[in-house]
């Protein structure tokens, strides 16, 4: 029960770090080998299995999501330091560029081994995701409108 505590704690702690766009702590938890999935095919999708294509991937969140904020609807943690499996269901909001105000919703299914994180994969719902990355590229947001960052 402590360790499941203490994970949790951590988790909530590396959602607050983005809430405030500070991504380091998120891209410190991370282990080797490492695998970082998002489901779609947009700005955001694809998997990427290297800090190399992940930093990145951060770095364009950022830019197209500047104000974007989390609120943790439940978290869920089983298993034992060298097998982990944490489930983060939350809604999110964020702000298109012209000031509109839209939110998702979903869940981060994360698997760590000695407290890293080595898989990490989001479940939204991407028709909303897509749908905003369209209407942010069109208000001028290049890096809403690229193609996936995969690993090279």
């Amino acid at each position: 029960m402590i360790y499941r505590s203490i994970v949790e704690r951590r988790l909530r702690r590396a959602f607050d770090a983005l809430n405030r766009g500070d991504h380091a702590p998120v891209l410190a938890a991370f282990g080797a080998p490492v695998e970082h999935v998002f489901f779609g095919q947009h700005a955001l999708g694809g998997a990427r299995h290297a800090m190399a294509s992940i930093v990145p991937w951060y770095a364009r969140l950022k830019a197209v999501f500047p104000d974007l904020r989390f609120d943790i609807e439940s978290v869920l943690v089983r298993g034992m330091p060298w097998n982990t499996v944490a489930l983060i269901e939350w809604r999110d909001r964020f702000s298109l560029p012209d000031g509109t105000r839209r939110g998702n919703q979903g869940v981060h299914a994360l698997r760590l081994k000695w407290g890293r994180v080595v898989s990490l994969r989001v479940y939204c719902d991407t028709q909303v995701l897509s749908s905003a990355l369209r209407d942010i590229h069109a208000q001028g947001v290049t890096d809403a409108g690229l193609p996936p960052i995969v690993d090279a």
